[in-house]
């Protein structure tokens, strides 16, 4: 199969506005998505972390680059303010190189994110 782009997600919550919290979650969510789907750090094209408005402690993307990934494109942004979301939550959307068929990925929910998208292969 021919290599193609195609774009991984996932999402987990904090329980506590906190620098480590934040860090030690979104740190557990990347490294999940990238061994559940056998990614290497090289297949990585860009990463995007959005947060709702009650995350302030920390930027995602700071917390990714403490498992290497310094060198990929990482840009954060804010989490639409729907009434009734999911509270402290971080979504990240993964576009990756891949061999993979669009069905064989492995999106990654945690915490109190586990129910966000039940449609999706976990």
């Amino acid at each position: 199969m021919t290599p193609a782009v195609r774009a991984l997600r996932g999402a987990t919550t904090v329980d506590a506005d906190t620098e480590e919290q934040i860090t030690e979650r979104v740190q557990a969510l990347v490294k999940a998505m990238l061994e559940r789907n056998g990614i290497d750090k090289d297949d990585l094209i860009s990463v995007i972390f959005t947060a709702t408005d009650d995350v302030t402690a920390t930027f995602p993307a700071a917390a990714a680059r403490g498992v290497g990934l310094g060198d990929v494109p990482l840009l954060c942004a804010r989490e639409l303010a729907v009434r009734d979301g999911t509270p402290r939550c971080i979504r990240v959307l993964m576009h990756v190189t891949t061999t993979r068929a669009r069905a064989g990925l492995r999106h990654v929910y945690l915490e109190g994110a586990k129910g966000l998208r039940d449609d999706l292969p976990g």
